[in-house]
């Protein structure tokens, strides 16, 4: 099969092996994969992965030879593969299992390609409410409503989301469900006026925002986002941190214990509530795409993706 394959560098391969069934997961053939920026991460060596990235995805179910009722489906999928064994898996945490593989990202290859592989428990079969460009927007949606589901949203509170990436203009949306004063800050506020109409405020300066914030999502991955939100964050309020950081943060410490600052670190979501909400029109993701690239030209694609203002760029396989 074609996929686009990260071993040191990356490189487009025509002859992939296909992957073979196996006991407990299912073939899926890609119709639609987006490129985010955990993708062009690992190809600068984040997690010093090796394979085919991408994990986020709309595919059709192609063998699942233990769940007939999968065949043919139309799906996307939770991304860690956990082994339902060990004691955090017992106790709950299946994301956190420490022998997890997870798509297209550690020990598991991923979604760049004609074809993968994911355990059937791990796929969410699609309406037709949903269009694939939609479809391929569960997973981070998924991740930002998961903010939701670690802290008590007040209708009351006021929110600020520090950056307008792909990720920050979810979590604005999905906070905005909640009722509450949501701002976004980035640096894009002329491409982010749409928000608007969905009651968020946009601003690109700091300076605008006169009153401290009970909630922050930080969704930058910068220190400089981190500085930002500790300096904006009211006394007793919380700080979410969405993004991944890489090296290490040098920040005042004192400043988030003196004023008994929360921290709390967010990751993946539920897929079944961000299924909800792009199928009742709740969650806009049409001003977020901004190229579609067939999967032989996946090294333009991610070139694309990797430049300034670019937000999703989606792989298409059909």
């Amino acid at each position: 099969m074609q996929a686009l394959v990260f071993d040191k560098q990356l490189r487009v391969e025509r002859d992939y092996p296909t992957p073979e069934v196996c006991s407990g997961e299912a073939v899926i053939r890609v119709r639609r994969a987006g490129i985010c920026s955990t993708d062009l991460e690992l190809c600068k060596g984040y997690m010093g992965y090796s394979g085919i990235i991408g994990h986020e995805f709309v595919g059709i179910v192609e063998e699942a030879n233990e769940r007939p009722d999968l065949q043919g489906q139309r799906v996307a999928g939770e991304i860690n593969a956990a082994c339902h064994a060990c004691a955090t898996c017992h106790a709950g945490r299946p994301t956190h299992c420490p022998h997890r593989t997870v798509l297209g990202i550690s020990g598991r290859d991923g979604t760049f390609a004609e074809f993968f592989r994911l355990p059937y428990e791990n796929l969410f079969p699609l309406s037709e409410n949903l269009t694939d460009d939609q479809a391929v927007f569960i997973e981070p949606l998924a991740a930002a409503c998961e903010i939701t589901q670690q802290i008590d949203v007040r209708p009351n509170d006021r929110v600020v989301v520090i950056g307008d990436g792909k990720l920050g203009l979810l979590c604005a949306q999905v906070l905005n469900l909640a009722g509450c004063s949501v701002t976004l800050l980035g640096h894009h506020e002329e491409r982010n006026k749409w928000l608007r109409e969905c009651g968020i405020h946009v601003t690109s300066h700091a300076q605008d925002i006169t009153a401290r914030a009970d909630l922050i999502v930080e969704a930058t991955g910068t220190p400089e986002g981190f500085s930002l939100a500790s300096a904006l964050v009211r006394p007793r309020g919380s700080i979410v941190l969405k993004s991944t950081y890489h090296g290490n943060l040098t920040f005042d410490m004192s400043k988030i214990v003196i004023n008994e600052i929360s921290v709390l670190g967010s990751r993946c979501g539920p897929f079944a509530p961000a299924i909800r909400l792009l199928e009742q029109g709740l969650i806009q993701v049409a001003p977020m795409i901004h190229a579609h690239y067939a999967l032989q030209d996946g090294l333009a694609a991610l070139e694309k993706a990797a430049s300034k203002g670019t937000l999703k760029v989606n792989l298409c396989m059909e």
